[in-house]
């Protein structure tokens, strides 16, 4: 229990709050895990007796970022070979270069291949996309050129797909006799190695360690350490297999409910069958009632629940409505719109709050149909079911989901990742214009945020931020300028925007009093440095009244 003496007065260079009420302040107090008002520090003194801390007083304080798209398993990929295009960095500080060309990948995947002592273990590497190397598309047979007898596994930087090697396909009995729809195929009728989506990928045995993988705390401690990195106190594991057994639930207790952990956690059940056995809706909702009204705790929500209908738009696997994509057919379900229908309802008349991803706008359509029908049926106030990556979302969509009460929680990352290959490979340049359409979502009256999808995009909500402001691509291009939002308008996305679609804005999201004290402690004010937001140093995070610096800083 807090006593007056609790009080802590943290000046500022400044505090930008969030909050219309009050947008700035000159300093902060934190009573126990809560802040207790924001002002002056001649005003917090009223308060009571006080400490006045000043190791914030040349930095720029805002509420910590909260990130409603994400993964936890982000912290067990580091675990296995890195083999992206893009340089990333790694929680524990390690730099990875980019794999620039094909022969970087097949060179990137000798180095791990030469580093395994036992030849039987499976190499599992992932953030390859063959969309990055033009050409000749990344299959098996380049895989055979690194080991002919070690089984290879390599995920896509998606998530949503992988290609194997023929080792792996003998073992696992991938053959031209497996009629699983994601199953590519050589001209012969062999498997090429390239899987697409869930169902195809869990024929490979190494699938659960990228896929559906199950946690450790150590990934969780790696997860939230990467959050603290960039100013992010607030997580989303969007999409948890663990919920429906002590010991799996036990996971997440044993790390996030210790006070040194560095964030707070939002675990969504995974919702349908995709690849690997999940409880049936009916069997799953008593479950996470008990969860959500029994286990929950300030730094560990359950309760929610998260759908797959497609795969992406730069796999070719999403589900696009006319014109759909350049040359290429449709895409893939992940769920039957009938199984999806099925189980949506079940979880809405719980009055269970629901995400859905939707890459492509069939998808979207899907959803809005399905939850019109759900809300007629069975009527529900502030659900806030929510379109996740909502990327080729139209304008009528948005207009519907505003009418239904509906978030959007955008992927804006694509813009600067993907880019490139949306505009000049994938749908074109005027349908490419309209992706991630924060700007119309906005007008529309929908609430948004804009995510990472960490792994998939590296966890940087700054950076996130800097994509939806500007719209460039990774080489500079424009991409759709009139969907475009302003600085103010992305950093409530990542902040409050975001806490609304968790069910969180009473507790995270704005610098107010009640709410906990949880801040991102910058060096630079995001609104002060033009479209540079990404290049605001983040020198670590406060949760709950707790200090969690960046190491380096």
């Amino acid at each position: 229990m807090s006593s007056p003496s609790d009080l802590v007065i943290y000046p500022a260079k400044l505090v930008r709050t969030m909050d219309p009420a009050r947008p700035t302040a000159q300093a902060i107090a934190v009573y126990g895990d809560r802040i207790r008002a924001v002002g002056t520090v001649e005003e917090l003194r009223t308060y009571g007796d006080a400490t006045v801390d000043d190791r914030y007083a040349d930095k720029v304080l805002l509420p910590g970022f909260v990130e409603a798209h994400s993964h936890a398993k982000t912290g067990g990929t580091w675990r296995h070979t890195y083999a992206g295009y893009f340089p990333r960095t790694s929680p524990d500080g390690r730099h990875w270069p980019g794999c620039p060309t094909l022969d970087a990948v097949l060179d990137r995947l000798r180095e791990a291949d030469a580093a395994l002592a036992d030849p039987d273990e499976p190499l599992v590497a992932w953030g390859m996309d063959p969309i990055y190397y033009p050409g000749e598309r990344l299959v098996g047979a380049h895989l055979d050129r690194v080991s002919s007898t070690r089984p290879i596994f390599v995920m896509h930087a998606s998530g949503h797909l992988a290609t194997v090697n023929s080792a792996l396909m003998r073992r696992d009995g991938i053959t031209r006799d497996t009629r699983v729809e994601g199953v590519m195929r050589r001209p012969d009728g062999e498997p090429d190695g390239e899987l697409r989506e869930m169902t195809a990928m869990a024929l490979a045995s190494p699938y659960p360690q990228l896929g559906p993988v199950v946690l450790d705390e150590d990934m969780l401690w790696d997860f939230a350490r990467d959050g603290r990195n960039h100013g992010v106190t607030t997580l989303a594991d969007l999409g948890s297999r663990m919920l429906m057994d002590d010991d799996g639930v036990a996971v997440y207790e044993n790390a996030v409910l210790r006070e040194d952990y560095p964030a707070r956690l939002s675990v969504f059940h995974w919702g349908l069958r995709a690849g690997t056995e999940i409880a049936a809706p009916a069997d799953a909702v008593p479950r996470l009632k008990e969860l959500r009204d029994a286990r929950s705790h300030p730094k560990l929500h359950f309760g929610h629940v998260k759908f797959v209908l497609d795969g992406t738009v730069q796999g070719f696997s999403a589900r696009l409505q006319e014109p759909g994509f350049l040359g290429r057919p449709n895409g893939i379900w992940v769920q039957t719109p009938e199984e999806f229908r099925a189980a949506f309802t079940v979880f809405h008349e719980a009055g269970l709050m629901v995400h859905v991803h939707c890459n492509g706008d069939q998808a979207t359509e899907l959803f809005l149909d399905t939850v019109e029908d759900a809300l007629a049926a069975h009527p529900r106030w502030d659900h806030r079911h929510t379109v996740t990556h909502s990327q080729l979302s139209t304008p009528a969509q948005y207009r519907r989901m505003a009418a239904l009460g509906m978030c959007a929680n955008i992927f804006t990352n694509h813009l600067y990742y993907w880019g490139d290959q949306h505009l000049d490979i994938s749908i074109g340049v005027d349908r490419a214009s309209r992706m991630n359409a924060a700007a119309t979502a906005l007008r529309s009256g929908v609430p948004i945020s804009i995510h990472c999808d960490t792994p998939v995009t590296p966890l940087n909500p700054l950076h996130t931020a800097q994509t939806a402001v500007t719209r460039r691509t990774a080489s500079g291009r424009s991409i759709g300028a009139y969907e475009r939002i302003t600085a103010e308008q992305a950093l409530h996305a990542i902040t409050l925007g975001a806490a609304y679609m968790l069910k969180l804005d009473h507790a995270v999201g704005s610098l107010e009093a009640g709410k906990y004290a949880d801040l991102a402690v910058l060096g630079a004010d995001p609104l002060a440095v033009g479209d540079a937001l990404a290049d605001v140093p983040v020198h670590g995070t406060v949760v709950g009244g707790r200090h969690f610096p960046v190491p380096s800083s």
